[in-house]
């Protein structure tokens, strides 16, 4: 399966996994070998290039087709920001599916080393500091340009003051490929 069809069929499923909550069904074929291994999705929905959902997983735990369907399903109707979607919503409901890569823990010193690390437009971010936890697709970049305000907003995110810092926190990056429905 190529990355381009891989992406299709990941599409296919997401938006048949809301149309058949909404009682629209699609016709979707789920049988690729890929869509049965482990992987860790992200399903961002936008009407007018305005966020409408994003619900994900940092982890592979699960089938990627079976972390598709559940997070597509998640970020249409359970994602707190919004209210669910409505079937009159969906036929301008943009989908885009985001397939993480494995999370790596990085090491600095302090913030200043960290922020030399960052890879703006590249990395997407899990920052955690005790029970706060949040996280930004990479992207978030595209709205956020700026590195600093990137992780305050990051910071404010996980319920933290922007300018928060501990030695304990720490930080993970991640990257996507990401394919997003022509609209």
């Amino acid at each position: 399966m190529t990355e381009g069809e891989l992406g299709a069929a990941l599409l296919r499923l997401a938006r048949a996994s809301i149309g058949e909550k909404l009682g629209k069904p699609l016709p979707v074929d789920a049988r690729q070998a890929r869509l049965h291994e482990p992987g860790a999705t992200f399903v961002t929905l936008t009407q007018g290039g305005q966020l409408r959902g994003c619900i994900g997983s940092l982890e592979a735990h699960r089938p990627l087709a079976q972390d598709v369907r559940e997070n597509a399903q998640a970020a249409a109707f359970r994602d707190p920001r919004f209210a669910p979607l409505s079937v009159e919503e969906f036929e301008f409901t943009s989908v885009e599916v985001s397939l993480l890569t494995p999370a790596v823990a990085l090491s600095f010193r302090d913030e200043a080393d960290f922020m030399t690390l960052l890879r703006p437009g590249v990395d997407g971010i899990v920052f955690q500091y005790g029970r706060h936890r949040s996280t930004f697709l990479p992207q978030v970049w595209e709205s956020l340009p700026d590195s600093v305000q990137f992780m305050q907003q990051l910071k404010r995110k996980a319920g933290l003051p922007p300018n928060f810092w501990h030695e304990t926190v720490s930080i993970s990056r991640y990257e996507v490929t990401k394919w997003k429905e022509e609209q």
